[in-house]
């Protein structure tokens, strides 16, 4: 069965989102609790956004909200911070 290539993106940005929950929970605590979730994890965010380019393609990474959405709902616990 073919997955849906939007299917498989929004997926593939949860996941990687999440991955970033599991191993960092006490830098989320902090920049939740000091405002700086952005800035702390700067490079996870890059070095996960160039995984997610790298297998949904820079067309569908660029065109569809799946990437910041997963942020915001996952890693910034639904505020609207990327």
């Amino acid at each position: 069965m073919v997955q849906d290539p939007k299917q498989k993106a929004r997926r593939l940005a949860r996941a990687l989102i999440s991955d970033m929950l599991v191993y960092h929970p006490d830098k989320r605590m902090q920049g939740t609790r000091d405002g700086t979730l952005p800035q702390l994890f700067k490079d996870e965010i890059e070095k996960s956004w160039l995984e997610y380019v790298e297998q949904v393609g820079q067309e569908m990474a660029s065109s569809t909200p799946f990437w910041t959405d997963a942020l915001n709902e996952l890693l910034a616990g639904g505020q609207k911070l990327f």
